[in-house]
């Protein structure tokens, strides 16, 4: 999922630099660069939760090995 966000985000920056240097069209342009921004931090979001869930995976770990020497 983290991809998909990733290449939404290149699309929507490529069609935003599209359409402000071949039509003059700033409105277009901006809700792309806008819709390309929000994809990014989706992309952001996707990593940062795959990277929490791995942490707190981790940490039951080394918690269960804790009870376990006790």
């Amino acid at each position: 999922m983290k991809t998909f966000w990733i290449i939404v985000s290149a699309l929507c920056g490529v069609a935003a630099v599209l359409l402000v240097l071949l039509r003059d069209d700033y409105e277009k342009a901006f809700i792309a660069a806008t819709v390309g921004a929000v994809a990014w931090f989706l992309s952001y979001r996707v990593r940062l939760r795959q990277t929490l869930a791995a942490t707190d995976k981790t940490d039951e770990t080394d918690a269960d090995i804790d009870d376990e020497q006790s």
